[in-house]
């Protein structure tokens, strides 16, 4: 906590605590599972599930891959195992966006909170 949070913290009445703790900094495992909740939590749900999913295949079409005998055969299998884990990273990877966007919310909160205080003079 630098100094200037902490002069933010020391002005604030027990309200306006209760909204500094709720919109304080969290670590990037708090922000990934803070996806899984809120209004939007079930298409986090869904897209795990799925890309989960497109991994388990792609990890069983690469054993595939690895075991065929003719050149054909370890074509089809080694272009969808590899075609399967890129879906899957960027499935995972569209998951960002929303985290950073839940980071610029917190901080929007954090300097909404500032002006306020600073409006009724304290």
């Amino acid at each position: 906590m630098n100094k200037i949070d902490r002069m933010i913290e020391e002005a604030l009445s027990e309200e306006d605590r209760a909204i500094a703790e709720a919109t304080a900094e969290r670590g990037w495992f708090a922000l990934a599972l803070g996806t899984f909740r809120g209004k939007l939590g079930w298409i986090t749900w869904v897209v795990m599930i799925v890309q989960t999913t497109m991994f388990g295949f792609a990890v069983w079409c690469g054993f595939r891959f690895y075991g065929a005998t003719d050149v054909l055969t370890a074509v089809k299998w080694g272009i969808t195992a590899a075609v399967l884990a890129l879906m899957a990273t960027v499935l995972k990877l569209s998951l960002m966006p929303q985290i950073q966007a839940d980071r610029i919310l917190r901080e929007l909160r954090r300097v909404e909170l500032m002006i306020a205080k600073r409006d009724t003079g304290q």
